[in-house]
């Protein structure tokens, strides 16, 4: 049966519960991992790095060309610009180009990288984001308690409002918590929301000068070619600070398009102009 198919029989039985909601969710999450190993698309990111005043310290803009497989994801750089700040300008920099700006600049340059490829490069995952961040298959259900918030329009479309959490006593990896609008007709996620469940210890923050603010992260999905539904946009923004010198406020973003069936004799090219 497919999605749709599935979604409308699932809607004519009018599910009461978080759990029975979530429970559709996780079937269509699931077949959906599978589903979009047959289609390749452009990603763009962009990362900045700005100090405690609001100075931009570094920006990162990244193309992607993203070409799920059956049990990876993999993609190909295919533009990038890159600037830091040095003096009083802006310094542009390549892909191929090592940076030996030293101090905090190397920091910033290795926390920009990890960002890149720890939050937006799962090659796991079909989509490249980390399932553990939003707990939608049914892998990820397991470490979770949901509640139904209530039903509501989003974009014109009929949800319901599932709010979440890590369940207590349960041991395991789950640090967010958050809410997620679903599909009342295909029991897809159209918008998800997270923040850490139980923010950064007092003993660590305060034994090794390491503190987060307002970290969280948000992903929107929307429906494509036969039904098949894609994350389109994906951010966080949030302060990071770390023995008690370094600080810097970090925006993430993520944007995908030109979805297209993958044909193995044809290729996909972007414009190299930035």
């Amino acid at each position: 049966m497919g999605t749709v198919a599935m979604a409308s029989a699932a809607t004519a039985e009018e599910p009461k519960s978080a759990d029975e909601i979530m429970t559709l969710v996780a079937i269509n999450q699931d077949r959906g991992q599978r589903e979009r190993s047959a289609f390749v698309y452009r990603q763009n990111i962009v990362i900045r790095l700005r100090d405690s005043h609001n100075k931009l310290l570094r920006e990162e803009i990244s193309d992607y060309q993203v070409m799920p497989a059956e049990e990876r994801t993999n993609k190909e750089l295919v533009n990038f610009t890159g600037r830091y700040h040095k003096g009083k300008e802006m310094v542009s920099y390549g892909k191929d180009e090592k940076l030996n700006d030293g101090g905090l600049g190397q920091a910033d340059a290795q926390l920009a990288r990890e960002l890149r490829d720890d939050l937006i490069s799962d090659k796991k995952s079909k989509d490249g984001l980390s399932p553990e961040l939003f707990p939608l298959t049914a892998k990820e259900q397991v470490k979770y308690r949901f509640t139904l918030k209530g039903e509501e329009t989003y974009q014109g479309t009929s949800v319901y409002r599932i709010a979440f959490e890590p369940k207590p006593k349960v041991e395991n990896d789950s640090a967010w918590k958050g809410e997620a609008l679903i599909s009342k007709a295909e029991f897809q996620p159209m918008l998800v929301t997270t923040k850490l469940a139980h923010g950064i210890p007092l003993l660590v923050r305060t034994a090794l000068g390491t503190n987060f603010q307002g970290l969280g992260f948000s992903v929107e999905y929307r429906k494509f070619d036969d039904g098949v539904w894609f994350p389109v946009s994906y951010g966080t923004e949030f302060r990071f600070k770390v023995l008690f010198f370094y600080s810097r406020q970090i925006t993430v973003s993520m944007a995908n398009s030109d979805f297209r069936r993958a044909d193995v004799k044809s290729s996909v090219e972007f414009e190299t102009t930035r």
